[in-house]
């Protein structure tokens, strides 16, 4: 079973909408399972400290490596096979490629970051995979990693009704998804595309294949490079 383990500061974040939809009912019928853990139970003195200023000056605050190492310790064994992922916008962009391969383990451990990051020695130590949603800045990685464990999750069999829901889908193949259309026939004066209604398999297929092309070269070309 896909296990997501969550370490944050705000425990009171989840499940979110982890627990709604999709997610949520395979939550509710234990296709996966979500733990979440509070890093500031590891936090030092009476207030529970988790931070302290950046070494060499500078504005915020980092979280200590002393405290969040402690706080993974506890939540699994140097021997869990999950990888640790730290939400950071200085990660590596998550894509689908990425997704389906976590999709396909046995889970995940994800860290959120928060203040101005995280000590770079517990990166270090622990082998955290810094992982980034985008290229902008959040107010944490809680976000992030409900992102994160929601593209998961929705790969994993049973959740989905039908499971070529999730192979026919943008990214899957290197392109943005083709245009959709249901009834009515006619709305407003704009009909569905007669080839959808012909019955044709193949050419449906050939003409999706063609809209997704179209959408790829105007919004995601970037898509369409090659080494």
């Amino acid at each position: 079973m896909f296990r997501a383990s969550v370490l944050t500061l705000y425990p009171e974040m989840f499940p979110g909408l982890l627990g709604q939809s999709l997610s949520g009912d395979g939550l509710a019928r234990g296709l996966w399972s979500l733990e979440i853990k509070n890093i500031r139970d590891h936090g030092l003195g009476r207030h529970r400290a988790v931070d302290d200023t950046p070494a060499g000056g500078g504005a915020g605050m980092v979280l200590r490596a002393d405290v969040l190492a402690a706080a993974l310790d506890a939540s699994a064994p140097a021997d869990d096979p999950r990888p640790r992922l730290l939400m950071s916008p200085r990660g590596r962009p998550l894509n689908q490629a990425r997704v389906r391969e976590l999709s396909q383990g046995p889970g995940v451990i994800v860290i959120c970051g928060r203040f101005e990051g995280v000590d770079e020695r517990v990166i270090a130590q622990r082998q955290l995979e810094e992982v980034s949603i985008g290229d902008y800045i959040l107010s944490g990685g809680e976000v992030a990693s409900l992102v994160l464990i929601d593209a998961c999750v929705r790969l994993l069999p049973g959740i989905m009704g039908a499971a070529q829901s999730g192979q026919e889908e943008s990214f899957e193949n290197g392109l943005l998804e083709y245009p959709h259309y249901t009834r009515p026939r006619d709305w407003e004066g704009l009909p569905i595309p007669p080839v959808l209604l012909s019955g044709d398999h193949a050419k449906i297929a050939r003409w999706r294949h063609e809209q997704s092309l179209q959408l790829t070269r105007a919004r995601r070309p970037d898509l369409l490079k090659t080494d």
